[in-house]
């Protein structure tokens, strides 16, 4: 490939804001000099689209593989492929790659890149999961030049795929997080800014406070946080939930049968995230499974010590006993003790912090933007897209 090709696309399956992590592919690829055009399911944005710093397409991605809405986003895509002159395809998300690869193949398209947010057959996954996404994956590597991934598991499990010929595996540090937040914390103003949200949040000054962020489901696991909360008897640990969901209401039942009352606080969806890190003493994370949590990584940038289930990208993210305690995802106890363990020392709260600022940098949005652009250009050397059929 020369550097004279002209448009790249890159598949997302559903988009509701323009996130940062999004930038740290179509910045790169415009600084090359490709036009991007961005080919996802836009109805659901709740941001202004002027925002978003490239072509947009609409295909009308659902979820799950088995919509039948999704032959019609098939023939979407194949259209654009077909339409357009296509120099490069950087696909994302398990829809994303799969209708991606194949229409890849179909339009004789390369290179084909495949970005893997974390592989549905992780470990400890139910037997069907190893069995059909893995198959799939397998399947699939044989139309992609570039497999991306942004944990250790998924880079070793990627690594066993034959992917097209001269095809690469790359690990890069997830999609990017800001990392340089409004306050510094530890300090003045920090303390200052902590007093004034939990006024609002009607929180007293002296309380522990405990924060998850993200979607209230099965997979993330509030319930294991509530239940240890309910073990830990105090009054003075509150636990602030950001996010919605379908659990949401068995979740508050749930507090309210143990007694735990306005010491468990359901936010809902959330702008000012930082804000309610940068007011917090401990951030958790109890989630089954995660690729790597964009959540967790503002959580480290905001200087919190984590407690996070022993899982795949939560343990790339945390040194356990440096930056956080890594307890197993069911274990109740476990998170009792941990949380207690942080709740009684600030100065461990504090070291902890400290070590997750300085480990959160390599995470930074213009860290992978830098790995990002490396993989293009790679791949532009390499010349992949030579290989017609």
């Amino acid at each position: 490939m020369g550097v004279g090709f002209l448009k790249a696309v890159i598949v997302t399956n559903q988009v509701r804001r323009y996130l940062v992590g999004f930038s740290t592919m179509i910045e790169p690829l415009k600084d090359l000099g490709f036009e991007v055009i961005w080919a996802a399911n836009f109805k659901n944005l709740v941001d202004d689209p002027n925002k978003i710093p490239c072509r947009t397409y609409q295909v009308d991605f659902h979820s799950n593989p088995l919509h039948p809405g999704n032959f019609i986003a098939y023939q979407q895509l194949a259209s654009l492929l077909r339409n357009e002159r296509i120099d490069l395809l950087h696909c994302n998300t398990p829809i994303g790659g799969l209708l991606g690869r194949l229409c890849a193949r179909q339009a004789r398209i390369h290179p084909v890149i495949y970005t893997a947010h974390g592989f549905h057959f992780f470990s400890g996954a139910p037997l069907l999961n190893q069995i059909v996404y893995k198959s799939a994956e397998r399947f699939l590597a044989r139309y992609t030049d570039v497999l991306v991934t942004i944990n250790e598991e998924d880079f070793n499990a990627a690594r066993k795929f034959r992917l097209r010929k001269r095809g690469r595996v790359y690990k890069v540090h997830g999609v990017g997080v800001h990392t340089n937040v409004g306050v510094q914390p530890g300090g003045q103003e920090h303390y200052r800014h902590r007093l004034y949200v939990r006024e609002k949040l009607a929180i007293h000054r002296s309380a522990i406070v405990v924060v998850s962020v993200g979607e209230l489901n099965r997979n993330k696991n509030n319930e294991v946080i509530i239940r240890a909360l309910g073990k830990l008897e105090r009054n003075d640990i509150y636990y602030v939930l950001c996010g919605e969901g379908k659990l949401k209401d068995d979740l508050y039942r749930l507090a309210k049968r143990l007694g735990l009352g306005e010491r468990v606080r359901f936010l809902g969806y959330r702008t000012d995230i930082e804000d309610i890190l940068l007011m917090a003493d401990i951030f958790v994370l109890p989630s089954f499974r995660e690729g790597l949590s964009r959540a967790l990584m503002e959580a480290m940038a905001c200087g919190l010590p984590c407690v996070v289930s022993a899982i795949r990208g939560n343990k790339d993210l945390i040194d356990d006993g440096e930056g956080g305690i890594l307890v197993p995802p069911s274990d109740v106890d476990a998170f009792c003790a941990a949380i207690r363990l942080l709740a009684d020392d600030e100065s461990i709260r504090h070291e902890m912090g400290a070590h997750n600022r300085r480990k959160v940098l390599r995470y930074s949005v213009e860290n992978v933007k830098y790995e990002m652009k490396a993989i293009y250009e790679t791949v532009i050397c390499t010349g992949n897209n030579s290989e017609k059929g």
